[in-house]
């Protein structure tokens, strides 16, 4: 049986037909995969026979969030989201449908979850850096040096893998460098340092929800908003800042997954000009943010952001009023429906 098949979800966000799945076949089919269809509900996404799955579309968030289903993003990969809602694993994977299965240096197929599982299962090393990165790693360990008395680690909460072809890059870079592709295989994983934020991608990402599920929002993106793109970023200053406070570790490094399309940069910068001038104050706030000894789980934590969000970021724009609302409103959805049976 495959590792954690019973504890695991694959969440995938689509528009389209999910032909990408032939090639992860030998890796997903053990998995129950959770499809949210963004777009036009009555559009039929076509789904490979022989995979475990559920598909919502718009029409399924409305029925079943009701008078909160505002609160998922609509024409925006962030719908994906709804995904992590609905689950009732403990583990989530969650991957973009134009990445396809990477080969390491050897010529083998990556298998991305045997690696974001082994991130998971293995802890994390926020408070001192190992320069040897993973310690828990075959073949590595604790360097010289390091405490003792940090030596157990805390557990991990976020597994960020990379990609290799198209990177991730913000429109601007994307215009200057339209031919670049990353070609470089690091074969490495760290822990994220406490205090340290950085920039999360959506499209290979795993976490542990219930340590974390609950700050895995990826915000108000898409039709009807002033900004696009940051859905993922939004997500990732939240749940590392919470992760610190809670004393739980984020990783990234391995897997590597084949990321195969270029986004028109032109289409990304409408999306993203504002938020390019807003995340030089949205990062120090995030940078500045502490929270109460009270807030003992990622719920409470999350819900204590949003109000201070309001108060720190309301200023920027009304955006940031409604995006507070909008992380209240998921806490009552995830509230609502993510207990387990």
């Amino acid at each position: 049986m495959a590792e954690l098949a019973d504890q695991l979800d694959i969440v995938i966000p689509t528009i389209r037909n999910l032909e990408f799945l032939e090639q992860w076949r030998p890796f997903f089919q053990p998995y129950h995969l959770i499809i949210v269809q963004d777009g036009d509900p009555t559009k039929k996404i076509m789904v490979p026979d022989g995979f475990d799955y559920e598909l919502y579309n718009r029409n399924d968030i409305e029925r079943i969030l009701g008078d909160k289903a505002w609160c998922i993003s609509f024409k925006d990969s962030a719908c994906r989201c709804f995904g992590f809602l609905v689950s009732k694993k403990r583990y989530i994977f969650t991957i973009d449908d134009d990445c396809f299965v990477a080969k390491n240096p050897s010529g083998e197929d990556i298998n991305v979850l045997q690696q974001h599982i082994r991130n998971l299962l293995t802890p994390s090393t926020p408070y001192f850096f190992n320069t040897l990165y993973d310690p828990y790693r075959e073949g590595a360990d604790f360097v010289r040096g390091y405490p003792f008395s940090l030596r157990e680690g805390v557990p991990t909460a976020v597994s960020h893998g990379l990609w290799l072809n198209i990177p991730d890059y913000d429109a601007p870079t994307q215009m200057v460098k339209p031919r670049e592709r990353n070609q470089r295989f690091v074969d490495a994983v760290m822990t994220v340092p406490k205090g340290t934020l950085f920039p999360m991608c959506g499209m290979n990402l795993a976490f542990d929800r219930d340590l974390i599920g609950a700050a895995m929002y990826f915000g108000l993106m898409g039709e009807g908003q002033p900004i696009g793109r940051y859905d993922d970023m939004w997500a990732g200053w939240c749940s590392k800042v919470i992760c610190d406070h809670l004393g739980v570790g984020a990783k990234t490094g391995l897997p590597y997954l084949w990321h195969s399309k270029a986004s028109n940069p032109f289409t990304n910068l409408r999306k993203e000009y504002k938020g390019i001038f807003w995340q030089e104050e949205i990062i120090p706030f995030f940078q500045s943010l502490t929270l109460s000894k009270e807030s003992t789980t990622a719920e409470a934590c999350y819900l204590e952001m949003a109000e201070k969000v309001r108060k720190g970021l309301g200023h920027i724009d009304p955006y940031f009023v409604k995006l507070a609302d909008g992380m209240i409103a998921w806490i009552h959805c995830w509230q609502q429906l993510s207990k387990k049976d």
